[in-house]
């Protein structure tokens, strides 16, 4: 027979369970749902005279759609966090499948240098590729030092490709990861089966690797994809005039401008972008498969 536990153990064991859930429940809620009503709130604010008036209002969004500037930047954005992620799934890809499947012993070590970059600073690899990549810098250098330049070229710099390159860099460990994870789930007699069966390599991974995979692939998209379009650093110091992303104009309307309205209402949408994303990788069970 099953035996029913008294009324008073279970009101202990209740007591005890919502004793566990009430630290981490306060610490989101303290530092996770008031910031986003907050956030919220301050969106649907407008700024009259240097002066928040609380009253709701659609001006911000109206004016971030109204705006061909605001528009060219959110697409500038979107384009970028989306080539970044692109790219670091092909030099991810590659990378995962040796470790995962012929690190062997040496998979700690192979793993732990992939984490390395994570112990510097942020600022110290920005600041890195901006000696890299400067007028006076080790590309210029080595190219006058080959005679393939005369003089130092600011091609380099302060664009579109010095952006997108150093954000592959710093974000790369974030899709290595998860391609780890998953290629050492990968069932190996999928593999052996599929060369029984005399299948060229290119099928065995489009038909039966690439699906398999798929889930650490979008996890490590959704962190890279995210982390790009919030980031405001990497723009500011290698990107220049013409790659100013959204960070960069959220970072403003809260600083310069003053315009906490109008910056609460840019980073919602940035939210808003990111969530979607996260919404394609939820419905293809990536987290949950992972």
């Amino acid at each position: 027979m099953t035996s029913i536990a008294p009324p008073q153990r279970r009101t202990r064991r209740q007591t005890g369970l919502y004793a566990t859930l009430l630290p981490p429940l306060l610490w989101m809620t303290l530092l996770y749902f008031v910031p986003i009503v907050l956030l919220i709130s301050y969106s649907v604010w407008r700024l009259e005279s240097f002066d928040i008036v609380k009253e709701f209002s659609l001006t911000n969004f109206q004016t971030i759609a109204t705006n061909s500037a605001y528009r060219t930047v959110i697409l500038r954005t979107v384009f970028t966090a989306l080539s970044v992620t692109a790219i670091d799934i092909l030099i991810a890809l590659p990378i995962g499948y040796f470790i995962g499947c012929y690190g062997g012993r040496f998979r700690s070590l192979l793993t732990l240098l992939v984490l390395l970059p994570l112990w510097s600073s942020y600022l110290v690899r920005v600041f890195a590729w901006k000696i890299i990549l400067g007028y006076n810098g080790v590309i210029n250098t080595a190219l006058i030092s080959l005679g393939i330049l005369q003089e130092p070229s600011s091609v380099f710099l302060y664009n579109q490709f010095s952006t997108t390159l150093t954000f592959v860099h710093v974000w790369l460990p974030f899709m290595i990861l998860p391609l780890i994870t998953a290629f050492e789930r990968l069932p190996k007699s999928l593999l052996e089966a599929s060369a029984d069966l005399n299948a060229p390599p290119w099928t065995t991974f489009r038909r039966i690797t690439l699906p398999l995979v798929t889930p650490g692939i979008l996890a490590g998209s959704i962190s890279t994809f995210a982390l790009t379009m919030g980031d405001f650093i990497t723009p500011s110091l290698v990107g220049g005039p013409s790659g100013i992303m959204l960070g960069n104009v959220i970072s403003s309307q809260f600083g310069v401008a003053y315009n906490w309205p109008l910056g609460a209402a840019f980073a919602l949408v940035v939210m808003l972008i990111v969530f979607a994303g996260l919404a394609i990788v939820l419905k293809q069970g990536a987290l949950e498969n992972l």
